[in-house]
C-alpha cells in the first residue's frame, strides 16, 4: 500500500490486506479497529474502511503504526506499553479474582499446548494479558492498553518464530501467574518487568528484520 492516497479512497479487503502483509485477518481487522480509533480510516457498514481527509500522509504500507511513524515511533510505543503492562500487573495484583486466575490457568495451558502452533500460542498470550488489563480495576488502562496491543498486533504476531521463543514466553508468563495467584506486589512488579524487556526484543528484532528485508 503506498503513501499519498488520496483522501476519501476506500481500502482493500481485508482478506487482501492480510495476504498482501503476509498476516492473519485476525491481525488486520484490529489494526484496522485501531487506526478508526485514531481517527485515520472511516468505516461504513456494507460498503468499506475508507481513508479520512487529510491523513493521507499517514496512511502506511502496511497497517502497522510502527510503520506509519517509522521506527523511532514503533520503539516508544513498546516501551509505553511494557510501562502500561507493568502498572496494570501492579494494579491487579490486589484486585484480581479467583474466576480471572482459572481463565488465564486455561490461557497457560492452551499456550503449553500450542508450543508448535504459534497462531493459537499467540493468542491465548493476547487473552492472558487481557485478563491483567481487565483485572487492573482501571478501564482507561485496560482501554489504552488494547489500542497500543492492536497497534503492534503486526509484530507481536512475528516476534515469536519459533518453539523456543515460544517456550521462553510460557515460562516468563507462568512466573507472572504465579506472582499474581499469591498477591506479592514485588514478584508481581518484577516478573512483568523481566517479561517485558525480553518481550521487546524479540519483537524489535523482528520489526528491525522487516526492515532490513525491506531495504530501510
Amino acid at each position: 500500500m503506498a503513501r499519498g492516497v488520496a483522501p476519501g479512497t476506500r481500502l482493500p479487503a481485508e482478506r487482501t490486506l492480510a495476504a498482501s502483509l503476509g498476516v492473519g485477518r485476525s491481525a488486520v481487522r484490529e489494526a484496522l479497529a485501531a487506526l478508526e480509533i485514531l481517527g485515520i480510516v472511516v468505516v461504513r457498514p456494507g460498503s468499506g474502511t475508507y481513508l479520512r481527509d487529510g491523513v493521507s500522509e499517514l496512511l502506511p504500507r502496511t497497517l502497522s503504526w510502527g510503520l506509519m511513524l517509522g521506527a523511532p515511533r514503533t520503539r516508544e510505543l513498546v516501551e509505553l506499553r511494557g510501562g502500561l503492562e507493568v502498572q496494570a500487573a501492579q494494579l491487579a495484583a490486589q484486585r484480581i479474582s479467583d474466576e480471572a486466575l482459572d481463565r488465564m490457568q486455561a490461557n497457560l495451558d492452551t499456550m503449553e499446548q500450542s508450543l508448535d502452533d504459534l497462531k493459537a500460542f499467540v493468542e491465548a498470550d493476547a487473552a492472558f494479558h487481557r485478563e491483567i488489563a481487565a483485572s487492573s480495576g482501571n478501564q482507561v488502562l485496560e482501554e489504552l492498553l488494547q489500542s497500543i496491543r492492536s497497534l503492534l498486533r503486526i509484530w507481536v504476531d512475528r516476534a515469536l518464530t519459533d518453539e523456543g521463543h515460544a517456550a521462553a514466553a510460557l515460562a516468563e508468563h507462568t512466573e507472572i501467574f504465579r506472582a499474581l495467584k499469591s498477591r506479592d506486589d514485588a514478584a508481581v512488579t518484577a516478573t512483568m518487568r523481566s517479561h517485558m524487556k525480553t518481550a521487546a526484543r524479540r519483537l524489535l528484532a523482528g520489526y528491525d528484520a522487516d526492515r532490513l528485508e525491506a531495504g530501510e
